[in-house]
């Protein structure tokens, strides 16, 4: 790895690295380091992601394993260790929603009303996450950052992990940036990780329908924070494919905002500024 410091901090990776792998995790060991001059030397774990290699036939066997290391990595979770998944972070996360996909990518201002009823959705949604327990959180545990490997799977891209809602990994597993599946294999492998989870002792809501609940609302934060991540990556960095995926990411907020009445008023925001973004050449 090399990571100029200027740019990057190594040592939140070869930390955290090193507290995943004392949990039982597959991630790369880290055999020599300068962190002065932001050099690694790592082992490989191959180059074959879980988003290349997952297809109808192996995904309940690829996503087991995922599951797997998800309960090793939770059950060792301890506060006071990694950072805190605070209110502070998830309100920033959420505000790169209306300022670089409304503002920068649709080029819309909200009126005083849009602006309220998105303030109160983003209080709801957060009120939500932070009443879930906490525990380690990968933070982008998805099939891109997944690697096919024995043990399987190999786990990169880390180095932001925080001590946060339970429902986070969880919610980034299955409902992913760049594939996504059908609702009732997602639900299957939900109820299966729960399942898992309450027998392993993680405090996980023991009511399933409570949990779903929260492993949308927690979903709807991340979908929020990613629309706003993809516009920024394309208008701050140049880098415009991962504005591609932006639709699904809409279809991932409509969904939840439609089966959950409280948040009807996002929906509607939804419609008016697709309506509008259409009316200025952007097509959803």
């Amino acid at each position: 790895m090399d990571a100029p410091p200027e740019h990057e901090d190594c040592r939140p990776f070869v930390r955290i690295a090193s507290l995943m792998r004392a949990a039982g995790l597959n991630t790369p060991e880290v055999l020599a380091q300068d962190l002065e001059r932001g050099f690694l030397l790592l082992t490989d774990l191959g180059t074959t992601t879980y988003l290349e290699a997952l297809n109808d036939a192996n995904a309940d066997d690829l996503f087991r394993d995922a599951v797997d290391a998800l309960l090793r990595l939770q059950l060792a979770s301890r506060a006071g260790v990694l950072p805190p998944y605070d209110e502070a972070l998830l309100r920033r996360e959420l505000d790169l929603f209306p300022d670089w996909y409304v503002a920068r990518h649709l080029g819309i201002k909200l009126n005083d009303g849009q602006r309220r009823t998105l303030a109160d959705m983003a209080a709801l949604i957060v009120a939500n996450n932070l009443a879930q327990p906490a525990v380690y959180v990968h933070r982008d545990y998805m099939p891109r950052n997944l690697m096919v490997t024995q043990p399987n799977p190999g786990i990169l891209d880390f180095q932001d992990a925080v001590f946060g809602p339970i429902t986070y990994d969880v919610a980034s597993l299955f409902k992913d940036a760049f594939v996504s599946w059908d609702e009732e294999r997602v639900l299957d492998w939900v109820v299966r990780y729960w399942e898992k989870a309450k027998r392993a002792g993680l405090p996980v809501n023991a009511d399933f329908g409570g949990f779903y609940r929260d492993f949308e609302w927690m979903g709807l934060q991340r979908h929020l924070k990613v629309l706003g991540i993809f516009a920024r990556i394309n208008y701050r960095d140049g880098k415009p494919g991962y504005l591609e995926d932006t639709p699904r990411f809409v279809r991932y907020v409509r969904a939840v905002c439609n089966r959950y009445p409280a948040l009807a008023p996002l929906a509607r925001l939804f419609d008016q500024i697709e309506n509008r973004g259409a009316a200025v050449g952007y097509t959803f």
